[in-house]
């Protein structure tokens, strides 16, 4: 058995997320369908993390098998061929049969794109949120370096989820302005679920003189979800970067 590891883009616009559902179409059925087309067989195909519906990725990863030795550089241009149009594989490799893309993660790095204080772009529709007022990056990125550091991020969670250990190492949470639009980047050890979405929803409230920025300590520590955020739409949201080392962390971030 040859098992490779496979990381792709995707717009998430059409899709229910990575995970098969029952209530609609998922990447990850995309992936199977498109693997037993060029290679006769449904795999089994693993992910490095669950996407909410209408949630991208630049540097989704997942990992299958396959019974034929077939080169990577061959795998990687059939999946590209095969895949719909609204995704795309970055790189392939062969990996060791133990690896799994998921916990074998050191780290994940998302980024939010969001935008206001204009009319709304119909080019970004589905790619970048519409904030109505224009975003103060500045003071937002004030507020996103007090997140860093090894915490309870209960108060970033949202209801629904069965995870009981909250704690999560935020290694760098910052806020740039990048073309036309506000770029929030956030990396950690792990995420609780709808984490991001919920940092940047309390980013946006310390930007709009709901929340001042001296909170996000207390709201923190107060591990209650009503002192944070409203959880902002997932069309801005991107899974950017899987590192598989705690250098490529440091590396990004350096």
């Amino acid at each position: 058995m040859s098992k490779y590891l496979v990381e792709m883009k995707y717009n998430g616009k059409n899709y229910v997320g990575w995970q098969v559902q029952k209530n609609g179409l998922s990447v990850q059925q995309c992936v199977q369908d498109a693997i037993e087309r060029l290679y006769g067989v449904r795999a089994d195909v693993t992910g490095c993390s669950r996407t909410d519906s209408g949630v991208h990725a630049n540097g989704y990863c997942f990992c299958f098998e396959l019974s034929d030795n077939v080169e990577p550089r061959r795998v990687l241009a059939a999946l590209d061929y095969a895949l719909p149009r609204d995704m795309g594989v970055v790189r392939c490799d062969t990996v060791s049969g133990d690896f799994h893309p998921r916990y074998s993660a050191a780290a994940k790095e998302y980024i939010y794109k969001l935008y206001g204080g204009r009319p709304r772009d119909p080019f970004l529709e589905g790619l970048a949120y519409h904030h109505i007022k224009k975003p103060d990056a500045p003071l937002m990125n004030a507020a996103a370096g007090l997140l860093v550091g090894r915490h309870d991020f209960s108060s970033f969670m949202a209801k629904g989820s069965k995870i009981r250990d909250t704690v999560r190492t935020v290694y760098y949470c910052d806020v740039s302005e990048k073309d036309d639009y506000v770029q929030v980047r956030v990396c950690a050890d792990g995420f609780l679920y709808k984490m991001v979405r919920i940092i940047v929803g309390t980013l946006l409230a310390v930007s709009d003189g709901k929340i001042d920025k001296k909170e996000i300590p207390d709201i923190i520590s107060a591990g209650d979800r009503r002192r944070a955020g409203k959880t902002a739409p997932p069309e801005g949201l991107y899974l950017n970067k899987v590192f598989y080392s705690p250098e490529e962390v440091e590396n990004r971030n350096g």
